[in-house]
């Protein structure tokens, strides 16, 4: 599991974006891009977009960063897109991920939507 630590309490923006890039990176995510939305949107206050290598990598990686958020104490974790694992949105309230498969990644390119924002 990711090793950043995150506090008992519920944990703030930043301890669950350094929980979701660590986790992501212990799983060998590709290509991984941290938008800061502060200022902004108030939908969340960072957006991390992954990509993994099969559906298989995307659902796993998107498993272990459910659990990992869960065990954190980040509360009401929702997720959708399994169990297709094109293209999975998991919104963990200020921090919301998204993790493609390259091809799917390439046609939505949601990272041109947010092109205005600075990249963390």
């Amino acid at each position: 599991m990711a090793s950043a630590s995150v506090s008992e309490a519920h944990p703030d923006a930043e301890e669950i974006l350094a929980l979701v890039n660590a986790q992501l990176d212990d799983d060998k995510s590709e290509d991984v891009v941290t938008i800061d939305l502060r200022g902004k949107t108030s939908i969340a206050d960072y957006m991390v977009i992954a990509s993994g290598r099969s559906q298989r990598h995307v659902g796993a990686i998107a498993e272990h960063l459910i659990e990992a958020l869960k065990a954190a104490g980040v509360k009401n974790v929702r997720v959708e897109g399994q169990p297709a694992c094109d293209w999975v949105l998991i919104d963990a309230s200020d921090v919301i991920v998204h993790i493609f498969q390259p091809e799917v990644r390439a046609f939505y390119n949601i990272e041109k939507m947010w092109a205005g924002s600075p990249r963390a």
